[in-house]
């Protein structure tokens, strides 16, 4: 199993210097402007820190920062170029502050920066939180009861963000509370109309079924948008997560979609997108996919979905449309890892996936 005890990091899998990242240049002219900022902004900063890059992500770049006082975690936009309403750390930052005290557990957060200038780009700064990151939803070398727990755990901390009460934590106004999958269905599809590159018959066949296929809306509550193992924390001895993270695409919204986005990995394969179709649930300890989405509903008393197929259809349309962007930025030159080319390839084998899912379910 590939895992690291590196602490709060994002979708990081590796810790390199900044100094062999190939950005190198855009951030080691703005230390000294960067030390400079975080002694003004974080309390017992010590100053003279070493920034380390965390590779592995396709998303906002995160680097650890190393200072005789502390270690912290700052996270940015990627230099350069990027879709409308993507990349948006401040709207990360705001949600993490909001859930400081919630029973959501998720890193603290000193300070925002929107001048460009410290750096190059906008970022804000957490603490570091000692954990793993695991990627293989397999969870291969551990135990079956530790797979178990740790899934449990999963379960119970997105149940915990869709029982957030938004007014009591000032995010009442953090999004739009009506029409949550229509705007899900236009946004993507203007995503990946932003990022076409060669065609895909696939999501042209999607982006014509969604809109005549949509249920009512569900009542409206936080969604992490992007809630999945590898952005997850999991406690460096014991199989409970211990922080949410990547928040980027966080807004108020349907839970049903949010919870089927994070269920989407019961439908596709290990190699396709970290999955686990085709497992034996009982040998390993995991859950089936009525199982637990039995326990979510248990655990916040929603009645179960009538149109779970539709959310799941929509869930693989987002991420194909995501990873269309991932492709663009590599072929732009401004993808945050190397494997981008990789990873944007898949598009194509997922609103695959999503068409022959959604002609099952047919047309109303």
């Amino acid at each position: 199993m590939k895992e690291l005890l590196i602490g709060m990091v994002g979708r990081g899998i590796a810790v390199t210097s900044v100094s062999a990242y190939g950005n190198a240049q855009e951030w080691m002219p703005n230390k000294i402007r960067l030390d400079r900022w975080l002694a003004e902004n974080i309390d017992g900063y010590g100053g003279q820190s070493r920034l380390d890059r965390i590779s592995g992500g396709q998303s906002n770049p995160t680097f650890l920062l190393h200072s005789p006082s502390m270690n912290l975690v700052l996270r940015s936009r990627p230099v350069g170029p990027t879709l409308p309403k993507a990349h948006a750390v401040d709207r990360e930052y705001r949600v993490l502050k909001a859930l400081q005290t919630s029973k959501v557990q998720v890193p603290k957060v000193w300070a925002l920066c929107q001048d460009e200038s410290v750096i190059g780009t906008m970022f804000y700064v957490m603490d570091f939180v000692p954990g793993r990151v695991l990627w293989d939803p397999r969870l291969t070398g551990l135990e079956r009861d530790q797979r178990a727990a740790i899934f449990d755990s999963m379960n119970a901390m997105i149940a915990n963000i869709h029982s957030i009460d938004i007014d009591a934590v000032g995010l009442a106004d953090y999004g739009r509370h009506s029409a949550y999958v229509e705007r899900q269905v236009s946004r993507w599809t203007k995503q990946y109309r932003a990022s076409e590159i060669d065609p895909n018959p696939a999501m042209n066949w999607l982006i014509d079924w969604l809109p005549h296929n949509m249920p009512k809306d569900n009542p409206t509550r936080l969604v992490h948008g992007d809630y999945r193992l590898d952005n997850v924390l999991i406690d460096p001895t014991e199989p409970r997560v211990v922080a949410v993270l990547d928040w980027e695409l966080s807004t108020l919204g349907d839970p049903i979609a949010d919870f089927a986005y994070h269920m989407m990995s019961w439908r596709l394969a290990p190699e396709l997108f970290r999955g686990l179709a085709g497992i034996d649930f009982k040998e390993a300890g995991i859950p089936d996919e009525q199982a637990y989405l039995a326990r979510y509903l248990e655990r916040t008393g929603f009645e179960y979905p009538k149109n779970w197929e539709f959310y799941l259809v929509l869930s693989m349309f987002r991420i194909a449309s995501i990873m269309q962007g991932i492709a663009k930025r590599s072929l732009e030159g401004t993808a945050s890892n190397a494997d981008a080319d990789e990873v944007g390839a898949k598009a194509k084998p997922i609103a695959e996936i999503a068409v022959e899912l959604a002609t099952k379910i047919g047309s109303r």
